[in-house]
């Protein structure tokens, strides 16, 4: 950087090397429009105003120019592409910053697969910041290959491979002082702690907001999220596939656009298919301003509120001394990117992505496979003398499930899915960690009505799941995806109707994103012909075995209800 040359540049006495002229430069300071030119000299904005002069000169005609938007909190791994991947969908959407957590391979493959994110990501023409997983295993009702202390979060920071730390979803364990947990927030103190609070309110958030994790996402109501926002947390409005908070909690902001300044939207998770269909952060912009926010307000909580919640002081708007990256828009109300700027080059030129297909790392960790895949007879319930077991239940566009009772259905002596009622069986087995472990339990609201559908996508330790509507399709859906190494199967009986291999950590894929799309297409037709109406049936699927999210889920160790004390047993009398 010379600093002698680019203040010459601010000053316009030295060419610039680019200069955007006629754009509506969008605000996120004042929240207005300004009439004006965008000169930018080595990667920075150097002058905004009239009268700068650029070796590249770019007429927008009069369209929006908004800063790059920033992505808050989301998994990469999701998409089930690598970074390299992701990139090349995220980017001619506007997003040119993401912080993303990677602790679902480092639940699948440890450290290595933290330093394969971080190796595949540093040299793409996108910034993403990796969050050093705070909870590998979420709870200890989960099992990953290895579990990652508070030496393995320091060691990601030292090694410059995480800048902050990533969702402690563990909220017992931080509320009651659990020593493990709080040894990850303490060698986290200089950084940025990001929280992880469903359902979290009063004393309890009190106690929860001692630890500095302050944003959360897991918000789902009007009384949850404004709580929240009191209390001090960022408040991360989350709309991804399949958890839809947006409508719920975007009335806190409406009815005060004030409070953009301590809120973001979030994606979490996504699907390749979602993103190319709907978009990214500027589908939650559109999305925003088409429910009544106010279209500079909106833009805000994807630049601005992200970057300063991250100390990233250096983008998130336009003006002298930010970085710019940049996006040129026919409208905030359309949000249709036309040109993308990324350290002041194109990226993205009249809404095409330039440089793709962008370099992958062919050298990428892969997951353990399960030792013991239960048979039959394993997986047979028999009935016994109780009347009533525990039932996963879903709900609709949520991450969250019910703790239900309910009456088995029970044939030959033994507890069956029941298509009548929409009860499938559903079986978490251990691939990582060689215990041989399983662990039988049923799912009211899948929607299957025959065979079964597996994935080895399974929220947090990933660990196989797979449910259906008998024991021979569920066994062979487990066998199935321990030979393709991990991937996303739809099963009838003994014969596979589609599938999708994911060798990448079990989680992703190397191909493309219309690999993975049509792959991931394809497996969806396939489960929606078992019967599920189900938009997203594995992603749905994938978060039945995540313990720390209310109430009731699955792991390999047992059903498991953080707020009812852990691990419970199939059958309600049992503890």
């Amino acid at each position: 950087m010379n600093i002698q040359k680019m203040l010459s540049a601010a000053r316009g006495e030295l060419p610039c090397d680019l200069v955007i002229k006629n754009s509506r430069i969008a605000n996120v300071f004042s929240l207005d429009y300004e009439q004006a030119d965008v000169a930018i000299y080595d990667g920075t904005i150097v002058g905004v105003g009239k009268g700068y002069k650029g070796l590249m000169e770019v007429d927008a005609e009069g369209a929006v120019l908004a800063p790059g938007f920033i992505e808050g909190h989301c998994h990469i791994e999701s998409t089930m592409l690598t970074p390299a991947g992701f990139a090349e969908m995220v980017l001619p959407c506007g997003t040119t910053t993401v912080v993303a957590d990677p602790h679902e391979i480092a639940n699948t493959c440890g450290m290595k697969g933290l330093e394969y994110m971080y190796l595949e990501s540093r040299d793409l023409p996108i910034d993403i910041y990796f969050a050093a997983p705070s909870c590998v295993p979420a709870s200890p009702f989960e099992t990953p290959k290895e579990p990652l202390d508070a030496l393995a979060i320091k060691n990601s920071y030292e090694e410059g491979w995480c800048k902050s730390l990533g969702e402690v979803m563990n909220y017992p364990g931080v509320i009651h002082g659990e020593e493990s947990v709080w040894g990850k927030i303490l060698v986290s103190w200089n950084e940025v702690r990001s929280g992880h609070a469903p359902g979290v309110t009063g004393k309890d958030l009190c106690a929860y907001l001692l630890s500095g994790c302050a944003s959360d996402h897991e918000s789902s109501t009007y009384k949850e999220g404004i709580e929240k926002l009191r209390r001090g947390m960022w408040l991360m409005i989350r709309q991804g596939a399949t958890e839809h908070n947006l409508q719920e909690l975007l009335p806190i902001i409406k009815e005060n656009e004030a409070r953009s300044s301590h809120a973001m939207f979030v994606s979490d998770d996504l699907t390749a298919n979602h993103i190319e269909t709907c978009g990214h952060l500027d589908q939650k912009v559109r999305l925003a301003i088409e429910a009544g926010l106010s279209p500079l307000t909106a833009l805000r909580m994807v630049t601005l509120s992200p970057a300063q919640y991250f100390r990233l002081w250096d983008r998130g708007a336009i003006a002298p001394g930010y970085k710019a990256d940049m996006v040129l828009l026919d409208s905030l109300e359309n949000c249709q990117p036309i040109h993308v700027w990324k350290n002041g080059e194109f990226v993205v030129r009249n809404s095409a992505l330039l440089g793709a297909p962008f370099p992958r790392r062919h050298s990428y960790p892969l997951a353990s496979r399960a030792l013991h895949i239960p048979s039959l007879e394993e997986i047979r319930v028999e009935s016994s003398l109780s009347s009533q077991i525990r039932v996963l239940g879903l709900k609709a566009g949520q991450v969250v499930t019910d703790h239900r009772i309910e009456t088995p259905t029970i044939r030959k002596g033994q507890i069956v899915a029941d298509v009548n009622r929409n009860l499938a069986k559903i079986v978490v087995v251990d691939k990582n960690s060689g215990s041989n472990r399983f662990f039988v339990g049923f799912v009211m609201g899948l929607g299957i009505k025959e065979g079964a559908i597996a994935s080895s996508v399974a929220h947090d330790a990933h660990n196989y799941i797979a449910a259906g509507m008998d024991d021979i399709s569920i066994c062979y859906a487990l066998n199935e995806l321990s030979h393709l190494g991990g991937g996303l199967l739809a099963v009838r009986g003994q014969k596979t109707i589609a599938d999708l291999p994911l060798p990448v950590g079990g989680l992703m894929s190397d191909g493309s994103a219309r690999d993975v799309i049509n792959g991931l297409s394809e497996v969806e037709k396939g489960a929606h012909s078992l019967g599920t109406k189900l938009p997203h049936p594995f992603m749905v699927m994938s978060f039945l075995s995540l313990s720390v999210i209310p109430e009731l889920k699955i792991t390999d160790q047992g059903y498991v209800d953080l707020n009812r004390g852990g691990v419970m047993s199939l059958f309600a009398e049992d503890k």
